[in-house]
């Protein structure tokens, strides 16, 4: 059963803005493997913006916002071998969602020079 859905839309000057003036904002924001993957791109800030969005559009799609014992750079948007996007989470973040008991995880992206946006579904 469908228990939320989120969405969310930035704009990538933000990002890149935020990358280029907050120290540490990278790694505070985006996994090691979101890093990696985003880093070598000729549009690597539509990718960081895509992924940014996803993570805002989980914390709606839970209905309950930021969550204690949750961290940004936790909560993991990582492409399949098929490109189709997937949150992973990890650490403590993990833990924190484990006992939320989520059935099932939708995520799409999608971006532009300009813009970027995501959508997350919930299933319980």
């Amino acid at each position: 059963m469908v228990t939320g859905v989120g969405i969310d839309l930035i704009e990538t000057d933000r990002v890149r803005d935020s990358m280029k003036k907050e120290s540490g904002f990278r790694e505070l924001v985006f996994s090691e493997a979101e890093i990696a993957y985003c880093q070598p791109k000729a549009n690597r800030f539509e990718h960081y913006a895509a992924r940014y969005a996803a993570k805002e559009a989980f914390f709606k799609a839970l209905g309950t916002g930021w969550l204690d014992g949750t961290a940004f750079n936790e909560v993991e948007i990582i492409n399949l071998p098929n490109g189709k996007p997937q949150i992973n989470f990890l650490g403590l973040t993990a833990e924190t969602i484990k006992k939320l008991k989520l059935k099932n995880i939708q995520v799409s992206l999608t971006h532009i020079k300009a813009m970027a946006s995501a959508m997350v579904v919930i299933e319980k």
